[in-house]
């Protein structure tokens, strides 16, 4: 098992990084400091691992809640049915929830702790790579709007994050690749070298090879850990995780939430983002072009969005995205593989090219 830390004063927190990791009972009640534990999952996820859980913490008071799977149900109605039963159980302040799941799961459980009371402990346990190497780290919560998604939410850092290898082990083909998607992005906005060894062992890290894997994931989550502690709430560099995710956002709000997996999106998102600042002069043609080889040819991701949603749809989405500032749309560019900037002065007629000759928008 490797450990990293959070380092965020009083609030720092371990991520455990390991194989089998969900059995360990003493380091989950560890996480836990004792108490009621409410487990929150999805119907997808909850019969591979809850029993495991559970028996983990056998001796425990436990309630557990399944939801329904998938980015569609990330919304406030959902988090109504979570209050509903944090209340038939009596969960007080003393309690803890733990998110045993993806993203989606991870997101509405640590809103849910955020509210719930004004703020109660979780545990982020997330079974997908995407969460593990990026959601689960860093304390954003919330849920989404029809207009933009994680419009809703609250900052509230976990306890603890454990990533257990091991789940990793049942996700569906489609689901690693979304996943390899936000590990790419880590080499993109900070790490070339990186960059170039995810590219050099694609083929490995599709088939979920485990040295390779653990390597990723601390990697990933080693540099999530150190921006969060310098930018917790996303005033500055913090921003640079956004890679992508103006451009992937749209796409997921334009074509209903769970049509596209987020990590798709973001594939997408960072091609448009990469061609955009080719078109600003900031990066060169060739770059541009690996940066949409590797995520295509090397990891399968789709990257060409949408063509039914017009310009002004996606200027309109990006435009409402809780990102823009006072109107603007704020992106996160290239002007390097391995270095990323903000950019907030983009001229609509650049961005309309991007948009135009990257998915063949309609008119």
């Amino acid at each position: 098992m490797q450990t990293l830390n959070v380092d965020l004063g009083s609030r720092s927190y371990p991520i455990h990084i390991g194989e089998n990791l969900l059995a360990d009972g003493e380091l989950l009640r560890q996480a836990l400091g004792g108490g009621h534990a409410a487990i929150i999952t999805n119907d997808v996820v909850a019969p591979l691992y809850l029993d495991r859980v559970l028996e983990t913490l056998q001796g425990l008071p436990v309630t557990t809640i399944i939801l329904p799977d998938g980015e569609q149900h990330k919304h406030l109605a959902t988090l109504s049915v979570i209050y509903d039963k944090l209340m038939a159980a009596r969960i007080d302040r003393k309690s803890s929830l733990i998110a045993l799941g993806g993203g989606v799961i991870g997101d509405i459980t640590g809103f849910a702790a955020a509210t719930w009371l004004r703020g109660v402990r979780y545990v982020q346990a997330p079974t997908t790579l995407l969460a593990q190497v990026d959601s689960s780290v860093g304390g954003k919560t919330g849920v989404n709007h029809p207009l933009g998604k994680n419009m809703i939410g609250a900052f509230h850092q976990p306890a603890c994050v454990i990533a257990d290898m091991a789940v990793l082990k049942t996700l569906p083909r489609r689901e690693v690749r979304a996943g390899l998607a936000e590990v790419v992005k880590y080499g993109l906005i900070d790490d070339s070298e990186f960059f170039d060894w995810l590219a050099r062992h694609a083929a490995g890290m599709l088939t979920l090879e485990p040295e390779l894997l653990a390597e990723a994931v601390a990697r990933c989550c080693r540099a999530k850990a150190d921006i969060v502690a310098r930018d917790e709430r996303e005033s500055g560099m913090r921003a640079l995780l956004n890679l992508g995710h103006t451009f992937g956002h749209a796409i997921e709000a334009a074509s209903g939430y769970g049509a596209w997996l987020h990590g798709e999106a973001v594939a997408a998102g960072m091609v448009m983002a990469a061609d955009l600042s080719r078109r600003l002069g900031w990066l060169d043609e060739a770059s541009a072009r690996r940066v949409r080889t590797v995520l295509e040819d090397d990891f399968g991701l789709p990257v060409i969005p949408p063509a039914d949603i017009s310009l002004d749809r996606y200027m309109e989405l990006m435009s409402s995205d809780k990102k823009a500032e006072q109107g603007r749309i704020r992106f996160v560019l290239l002007k390097d593989i391995g270095k990323a900037v903000i950019a907030d002065d983009v001229e609509r007629p650049l961005l309309a090219q991007t948009l135009t000759a990257q998915a063949g928008l309609c008119h």
